[in-house]
């Protein structure tokens, strides 16, 4: 087990140090929505403008991964919104809706309240005007009368401080038929006739698009959401420059050049830097074949390093912990419930929980598939040593071989059909669980598919969805070919008529 830790470590380090030695003055991060994605794409282009070198980790998924991010520094800079930062980040503190208040706050963590960038965007609750009209809602206190209405919220609007907790007791609203979903799919759900209310934010152009009504908030429950950057205190000793140019940025942006911009990337498709890069009158990057080619090549690349990583220390882990299991049935028992319950936990709630403790990127991530790899390894390799034939272990005792020699030259070749099958298992899951690292800044094919959701884009989904299949179907290949190279052929059409 130490080995397989010290595999793990090794892997986390070389990740980090790398990060480190390639760290540009300044990183950048955004949420996983559109309108942050482009401030964090302005305050890149104003960085770079005042001459700092700039990194970006977008759609990190939502508040608190960004949040956590920037306490670590993880991050220098990104755009939140006060009425978050009091009802979301300091909830529970008393900390009020007010920029003195918020900045003493924001101060004690290491952390600057920018200037108001010009525009507010809050959260509002909205209906089909249609559906709205046909039965007389107005406002959020019309819902009471309505009972049989189908709620949907984005995930993170479900959890909030600021959100359906919250707004429900305010309310006495009385539905039950609540589902959370990825804000993007609530619009095609209520759309569709799915459900019949969700969360907005109120310059997303998908408002107009949908063409979906308001709900009026009588009782004053959400607070202003005035948008600001948020950025370390130590920025201005490392880069003072961007410090100055953001503080130049005061009220820069008002309400409909923010809808603007945000229709012209979710509703014609337009690329998000390119829109970003007009606004400041700026002339964007243009994106070649080669630039495509070579970043799928480079998402290709740090996905196989996070599975062969993840998967290399577990299977110098899981190996041990199965023999050790079936040599002690007791003993046994515990080791495959531990590694049974770590796979019951949500890999979202695995990665997010681990960013305190190590931050985002690659060690988080490398961390959680390396604990979801654990236990196919484990039980494979338990059921491959219980099931030997008593009489095979009989006869390799009464040659006098001590247990060690034993397990290496008896025990453990009998058992590999049944351990790599488990490695096998536990490569594949990996494949398919490693796209969710992309939600943490770990990269891989989980990020086109993140931008496809928020974009609406199949394509840009099949972009890392494909891939992704397909390798793990190479995956199951290369381990099927390894199964053929290192099993007798005997042991292999014993087994297949065992499992007939």
């Amino acid at each position: 087990m130490m080995r397989g830790v010290l595999i793990l470590v090794a892997a986390s380090i070389a990740t980090a140090a790398l990060g480190a030695t390639q760290r540009p003055s300044v990183v950048i991060g955004s949420k996983a929505f559109t309108e942050s994605v482009i401030l964090g794409d302005i305050a890149t282009d104003l960085a770079r403008q005042a001459g700092a070198g700039t990194a970006q980790r977008r759609e990190l998924g939502g508040t608190r991964v960004l949040w956590d991010a920037l306490r670590h520094a993880d991050i220098d800079i990104y755009a939140e919104y006060t009425g978050t930062l009091a009802r979301e980040i300091f909830s529970g503190r008393g900390v009020a809706d007010s920029r003195p208040a918020l900045a003493a706050a924001l101060a004690g963590e290491g952390i600057v309240l920018g200037p108001p960038l010009g525009f507010a965007d809050g959260y509002a609750l909205a209906m089909r005007a249609e559906r709205a009209g046909t039965l007389g809602i107005e406002s959020l206190d019309d819902l009471r009368r309505h009972p049989q209405l189908v709620l949907g919220f984005s995930n993170e609007f479900m959890a909030r401080g600021d959100g359906w907790p919250g707004l429900r007791r305010t309310y006495g609203l009385p539905q039950t038929d609540v589902r959370g979903m990825a804000h993007e799919l609530a619009y095609r759900a209520i759309a569709s006739g799915a459900i019949d209310v969700t969360d907005v934010y109120t310059t997303d152009p998908n408002i107009r698009a949908y063409r979906l009504a308001l709900l009026r908030d009588d009782r004053g429950f959400f607070p202003s959401y005035a948008a600001v950057f948020l950025w370390r205190a130590d920025l201005a000793a490392r880069a003072p420059q961007v410090v100055a140019a953001l503080q130049g940025f005061r009220d820069r942006i008002d309400t409909g050049a923010m809808r603007r911009m945000n229709a012209a990337v979710q509703l014609d498709g337009v690329d998000d830097r390119a829109v970003a890069a007009d606004f400041l009158g700026l002339a964007p990057a243009a994106a070649s074949a080669d630039s495509l080619w070579s970043g799928l090549a480079l998402r290709i690349r740090q996905h196989l390093f996070l599975v062969a990583a993840s998967l290399a220390a577990a299977i110098a882990c899981a190996i041990p912990l199965g023999v050790v299991a079936a040599r002690r049935r007791v003993l046994g028992q515990v080791i495959l419930a531990a590694a049974g319950m770590l796979q019951t936990i949500p890999s979202l709630a695995l990665l997010v929980l681990m960013i305190p403790v190590l931050g985002i990127g690659g060690p988080p991530a490398l961390l959680a598939l390396f604990l979801y790899s654990l236990l196919p390894i484990v039980r494979n390799t338990h059921q491959g040593l219980v099931n030997i034939d008593s009489a095979l272990s009989d006869s390799a005792r009464a040659l006098g071989l001590p247990p060690l020699a034993r397990l290496r030259l008896v025990e453990l070749p009998l058992a590999l059909p049944s351990i790599l099958a488990g490695i096998k298992t536990s490569a594949v899951i990996n494949v398919g669980t490693a796209t969710l690292a992309a939600l943490i800044g770990a990269g891989g094919l989980g990020q086109p598919i993140l931008t496809g959701i928020r974009l609406n884009s199949m394509p840009m989904i099949l972009e890392g969805a494909i891939p992704a299949v397909l390798l793990a179907l190479v995956v199951q290949g290369a381990f099927e070919m390894l199964e053929r190279a290192l099993v007798p052929r005997g042991m292999r059409r014993r087994r297949s008529h065992r499992a007939g």
